[in-house]
């Protein structure tokens, strides 16, 4: 234990070449100003222990033995944590650190940075890694969950919508496109970016053939009202403009439950794409991969 305070030394004796032993008088209070009272309130212990769970959304080698990873947490956000010994045989953290996998962790909070000191796997998403395609949608969640994602911060919703999309991607149990839809409305309503998709901005009309939806500023126009608009609008038929409601204002457990036909999912897709490059004002190399493979 490391304690810091003010004192007077009393008396001292040499102990070999180079050190001393001291006696002080050390007191509890202090009259030597705020310095002295701001360091009284300074807590004695530097670091502290973390449990909670998370998923690995981004690792990288340190070494032969050792990973750097970026965790999203429950309890946490994002973390970026050491994992010392993570690439050992037969340590848990060596499938438990790994890219995708969602594990229970013990982590060390100090003042600059973060080690994992115990590592179990709960989910591997194997099943992930058997279709390039998933695995890229898969990569781009992740990268988008970076940047949106709070760090020390609860995060429980991020966390809870990356498992399912998962879940779903790799089961096959949803077309890509829908979920990555999903996602990116979800995603940025978390992170503060709402839509208005009620109704048209001008007239308030719920429904035309068809509404325009605004993706640089996120609102909704009917084809009466969109003079009063620069830009370029994006049209939507009912179906996928159903359905853009339904990624942002429906119940979560409902969020991946919807159908559209391959057009009308083309269609979504795109449009909840632009709204997400626009509003955040940045591309993604994990999105350029996934569009080498499966253009929208």
């Amino acid at each position: 234990m490391q304690l810091e305070t003010d004192g007077l030394v009393i008396a001292e004796q040499s102990i070999g070449e180079s050190d001393r032993l001291v006696s002080g008088i050390i007191s509890s209070t202090c009259n030597a100003g705020e310095n002295c009272r701001r360091r009284s309130r300074r807590p004695w212990r530097t670091s502290m222990q973390l449990e909670t769970d998370g998923l690995v959304i981004a690792e990288q080698s340190i070494g032969e033995s050792d990973r750097l990873v970026t965790v999203l947490t429950r309890d946490e956000g994002i973390v970026r944590a050491f994992a010392r010994q993570a690439k050992k045989s037969g340590s848990t953290k060596v499938s438990a650190t790994q890219l995708f996998c969602y594990s229970r962790f013990t982590i060390y909070k100090g003042r600059e940075k973060y080690i994992i000191d115990d590592a179990r796997p709960a989910e591997l998403f194997f099943d992930l890694r058997r279709d390039i395609e998933c695995l890229a949608l898969a990569q781009y969640f992740c990268e988008l969950a970076r940047s949106l994602a709070p760090q020390e911060a609860p995060a429980g919703d991020f966390l809870r919508l990356l498992l399912n999309a998962f879940h779903f991607l790799g089961k096959g149990t949803r077309p890509p496109l829908l979920i990555k839809a999903a996602v990116e409305m979800r995603m940025l309503e978390f992170a503060g970016y709402m839509p208005d998709l009620v109704a048209c901005r001008g007239c308030a009309c719920y429904e035309a053939e068809p509404m325009l939806f605004y993706p640089r500023e996120g609102f909704l126009s009917c084809p009466d009202c969109s003079g009063e608009y620069g830009g370029s609008p994006i049209p939507l038929g009912p179906g996928v403009l159903t359905a853009l409601r339904h990624t942002i204002y429906a119940d979560f457990e409902k969020l991946f439950s919807f159908r559209l036909p391959p057009a009308g999912l083309k269609a979504l897709a795109a449009a909840s794409e632009r709204y997400t490059l626009c509003t955040l004002d940045r591309g993604f190399q994990t999105l350029d991969f996934f569009h080498g493979l499966v253009p929208v």
